[in-house]
């Protein structure tokens, strides 16, 4: 793929433009000089293959829960190689992963037994509006 405007890398990355423009702003993104104008008059930025390499690893590692300065951290140690560090990043987050599912399996069940408490009658207030009236 040859060089590209922010129209076409973000549509190859699978984002929208001011998704691009917000990971330039906080750095994750390079943001290329202007070619092919005079001065700041007509000139256009341009990316290529790089770039959408870079965006995609955002936004895997953006569905793998990781926070954008995780991530920042995350670009920065692929350049140098810190394995260890890259490890414990992951590390973490399986281990967020694993509370948060805890939370989510633990609101399913409750859940779950209020909607088979609320399968047993049809009279009186329904239990499930009960527990969420009562917070």
């Amino acid at each position: 793929m040859g060089k590209m405007t922010i129209s076409k890398l973000a549509q190859a990355g699978g984002v929208g433009v001011e998704t691009v423009r917000f990971y330039q702003r906080r750095g994750l993104l390079d943001v290329p000089e202007k070619t092919g104008g005079t001065g700041l008059i007509g000139g256009m930025r341009r990316y290529g293959e790089a770039d959408v390499r870079r965006l995609r690893f955002i936004r895997g590692a953006k569905a793998a829960g990781f926070t954008l300065d995780q991530i920042g951290e995350l670009l920065k140690l692929d350049a140098g190689d810190d394995r260890k560090r890259v490890r414990a990043l992951a590390t973490e987050r399986v281990a967020a992963l694993d509370e948060k599912i805890a939370e989510l399996q633990a609101a399913r069940s409750a859940l779950a037994a209020l909607a088979r408490d609320c399968a047993v009658s049809d009279e009186g207030p329904c239990p499930i509006v009960q527990a969420f009236e009562r917070g």
